[in-house]
């Protein structure tokens, strides 16, 4: 199973993310491109998502909170992150590009907080997909300051669990 785990290397100012999961491209595609998909499987493992505005199209937007609902997870139980996607370009079941950003609770931005210009390519493999994530930041520096945060740490959980949920809607 090695051929799932997160693989990341950083070019310059972008962080190239790869990941194969055992479901086909057009079932991975869906789990990013529907909210009722999203919701339950975004965010790392014992956090939950909830879903603001979600508007699935070029110019559209996904206001989302993730909360965490582990008390296992010391001074991380309670707190909520949120953040805002604007879609740039969609190309189903192929490409999803988008602008990332952390938000408040209303939708605006957050000031000090690094932006991400983000291209997913969703590769057809039979029964296998490979999602490769490009995320492009203003600065190296700002690069350096999301993962310092634990933005790969998050994302292998958060692929986690989006592995689990395909095995739900794959063999339901």
């Amino acid at each position: 199973m090695s051929e799932n785990k997160l693989s990341h290397r950083t070019d310059g100012r972008t962080l190239v993310m790869e990941r194969v999961f055992e479901a086909p491209r057009e079932l991975v595609f869906k789990a990013f491109s529907e909210s009722d998909h999203l919701v339950k499987w975004w965010g790392p493992e014992g956090w939950e998502t909830e879903t603001r505005k979600f508007e699935f199209k070029p110019g559209g937007l996904w206001h989302y909170c993730m909360r965490c609902t582990d008390k296992n997870q010391g001074d991380f139980y309670g707190q909520e992150s949120w953040g805002k996607t604007v879609y740039e370009e969609i190309s189903t079941p192929e490409k999803i590009v988008y602008t990332d950003v952390f938000s408040d609770e209303e939708g605006n931005s957050s000031t000090g907080m690094p932006e991400t210009y983000v291209t997913m390519n969703f590769i057809d493999q039979g029964e296998k997909t490979k999602l490769i994530v490009r995320s492009q930041f203003e600065s190296v520096e700002a690069l350096q300051k999301v993962v310092d945060m634990g933005v790969v740490e998050g994302t292998g959980s958060q692929y986690r669990c989006l592995d689990d949920y395909l095995k739900q809607i794959q063999y339901a």
